[in-house]
């Protein structure tokens, strides 16, 4: 079994986490921590959990933590690089759900963070969590940065095309769309249901922290740097991330479906939808699963591709899981194979 521990178990990434792993047949919860709900039982934050976790809140204490064969971070960003040193220093595993070890640029990161960042070291160790690039440095990892929403969701539609050189890689535009419960658990005026009901708003038009990690991963992808514009919106849902990805294709491409289908062919969570289907959101909620299609409108040289996902699931948490499920040679389906949640 695998002894996991769970910083930060109080955000709704934290809960998710905390509904898949408690279900995970290959995973002890051995600790939950919350500097503000420390000593409250887990059950009564969150009653969906009655009846599969007996433990309380506790604080983030190290001693407690290192007992773990694996932490996973699901704070604030800055949070996990001041504590993961030490976990490493024990043995410990760590998946970090927040930002603090995606950007591989210690100037880039304080340029969209605000902070220095505390263990650039580490850092350069992490491995990026995005499976469907990243799989076999993921199996010998000790350090995880768990991938973004929107970059999941942005860099899935484009990798196919990237990965052939078939767009001008250099004029990519991604229209993106996410449910409140990606903007956390926080009080917020601006995320009142009041406020959000009956609206959809673009926001972070002038530059939304996933942006450079968006373009960090398509700049892997390619072999050089990407020209992205990428405009996020709120839309009046709880869940649920759709991105809309443009590209100008820069040579005639015969059947770009059946380049997708063979791409991800083998990928346990990527499903290529049949020709002419339009994907929806709801038919990802609460499931692992990205469900793509890709377009060609009017056979001009534009290309447009439609991914979904849950932003808590293979967005966060369900992604998580799915990489702890690769570090410790397991399924990777293990735990994470529930069908979505309809209506």
């Amino acid at each position: 079994m695998i002894k996991a521990g769970i910083v930060g178990g109080t955000g709704y990434t934290g809960v998710e986490l905390l509904r898949l792993l408690v279900a995970h047949k290959d995973v002890e919860l051995s600790v939950v921590t919350s500097r503000a709900e420390a000593g409250q039982a887990v059950s009564a934050l969150y009653p969906n959990l009655r009846g599969h976790v007996d433990i309380n809140f506790s604080e983030p204490d190290i001693d407690s933590l290192s007992r773990c064969d694996l932490v996973f971070f699901a704070t604030p960003n800055g949070t996990a690089m001041k504590m993961v040193p030490q976990l490493l220093e024990a043995g410990v595993k760590v998946i970090d759900l927040a930002a603090d070890f995606r950007l591989k640029d210690t100037a880039v990161w304080k340029q969209w963070y605000g902070l220095d960042h505390a263990c650039p070291d580490i850092l350069e160790e992490a491995v990026y969590g995005l499976p469907e690039i990243n799989r076999e440095a993921i199996k010998g990892a000790r350090i995880i940065a768990n991938p973004g929403c929107y970059p999941t969701a942005v860099s899935l539609g484009y990798i196919p095309l990237i990965e052939n050189t078939l767009i001008d890689d250099a004029h990519l535009i991604a229209d993106a769309k996410s449910g409140v419960s990606g903007a956390g658990r926080g009080a917020s005026v601006a995320n009142l249901l009041c406020e959000t009901t009956e609206s959809v708003k673009p926001y972070g038009v002038d530059g939304h922290r996933h942006l450079p990690e968006i373009r960090q991963v398509l700049g892997g992808v390619a072999g050089h740097d990407v020209g992205l514009t990428f405009v996020p919106h709120l839309m009046p849902m709880i869940r649920g991330i759709e991105a809309s990805l443009y590209g100008v294709l820069k040579a005639d491409v015969e059947d770009l479906h059946h380049l997708y289908e063979a791409r991800y062919k083998d990928e346990p969570f990527v499903d290529v939808l049949p020709v002419g289907t339009m994907p929806e959101t709801r038919s990802v909620k609460g499931s692992n699963m990205c469900r793509i299609s890709v377009f060609r409108p009017q056979g001009g040289d534009t290309v447009v591709v439609s991914s979904v996902i849950d932003n808590l699931v293979k967005g966060a948490a369900g992604q998580a899981v799915q990489n702890m499920n690769i570090m410790f040679g397991l399924d990777e389906t293990t735990g994470i194979s529930q069908v979505a949640l309809l209506p």
